[in-house]
């Protein structure tokens, strides 16, 4: 079987970096939204802050957010493992064609490249409002008073968090247990997006989820950095100050593993990437991450393809060697 795993893991890969993900097509990733999405009304709903002055009640949303974890693994375990399981009991090939579109659903390279460079395009005509509305498509943070550098900026940082998030980590799991692992993870990846933040209503009841994504995260975002450096340095980047700052910056952020390939980027680029940034109306202090040996600028998100693409072939090829020779 290990030669269908391979195969399909390989045409998975290059599916994706050729296609991305065809937006006319429904994704599992937005079925599994859909599932956190409503199993977040039916567990955690609205509640009034009147319910929610003591200490039982968070204790209470904390459980609930355990459920959730629980509900969203199990399904999206069994139901990939059946169709997988199924596939291959029918026909070896049916089981790689379908090995091969999960493997293609999974993983984000291309599609972070096509959203980043729609950024790209809006700030390139000089249009910022509609760089703001692209770029607020794929960070969390409060993007309408940003300016075009901190739009750039907020691309580049996108970037380079989800090479380990939308590629690095995908791969390094489904290499563990395939296509089911991958979707696994996923599915934390997706639950920390949606319920993760440390805002007034998720502040316990995502607890859980986000706890659980620094823990699958905290591997691969390691490895991404250090493929990363490898990148900048194959790429004709600077190598060395990626390194440099990756080893005194990789810890400026709340999460344990965010700063990694952030601090790798910036150091790539030679740009200071991080620092205060508005959430739900909040101002967050936050460390910065690099020095600003020059000023950002927008062939910068270009940039951050090179480094995101380089990473993400160095994953495969280091991926399909360790494979077989573990295997």
């Amino acid at each position: 079987m290990l030669k269908y795993h391979m195969t399909a893991f390989f045409l998975g890969f290059l599916l994706d970096l050729l296609l991305g993900d065809p937006y006319w097509l429904p994704h599992p990733i937005r079925l599994i939204g859909n599932l956190i999405a409503a199993l977040d009304r039916k567990l955690l709903g609205n509640p009034e802050e009147s319910e929610r002055n003591d200490h039982r009640e968070f204790l209470k949303e904390f459980h609930r957010g355990i459920v959730l974890v629980a509900l969203v693994l199990l399904s999206v375990t069994v139901v990939t493992a059946a169709l997988l399981l199924g596939g291959y009991a029918l026909h070896p090939y049916i089981g790689l064609v379908l090995e091969t579109i999960m493997t293609y659903q999974i993983l984000a390279a291309k599609c972070l490249k096509v959203e980043s460079m729609k950024v790209y395009a809006c700030l390139k005509r000089g249009d910022l409002p509609a760089a703001r509305k692209a770029v607020s498509m794929i960070v969390g943070r409060d993007t309408q008073n940003l300016t075009e550098e901190g739009v750039t900026k907020a691309a580049v940082e996108t970037v380079a968090e989800n090479t380990s998030d939308g590629v690095i980590a995908p791969l390094f799991y489904m290499l563990i247990g395939g296509a089911v692992l991958g979707f696994t993870y996923k599915a934390i990846n997706t639950m920390d997006s949606m319920v993760g933040y440390k805002n007034d209503k998720y502040q316990w009841f995502g607890t859980a989820a986000a706890k659980l994504d620094d823990v699958v995260n905290f591997i691969p975002a390691r490895v991404s950095a250090v493929l990363m450096i490898l990148a900048a340095y194959l790429t004709g980047m600077d190598g060395k100050n990626a390194a440099c700052i990756f080893r005194r910056d990789r810890f400026n952020h709340k999460s344990p593993n965010s700063a990694q390939t952030e601090a790798v980027m910036a150091g790539a680029l030679d740009v200071q990437l991080a620092g205060d940034a508005w959430y739900f109306g909040k101002l967050h202090k936050k460390p910065t991450i690099g020095d600003p040996v020059r000023e950002m600028e927008l062939l910068d998100i270009r940039r951050s393809h090179k480094l995101l693409y380089g990473t993400a072939m160095l994953g495969l090829i280091l991926g399909i060697i360790l494979r077989i020779l573990v295997l």
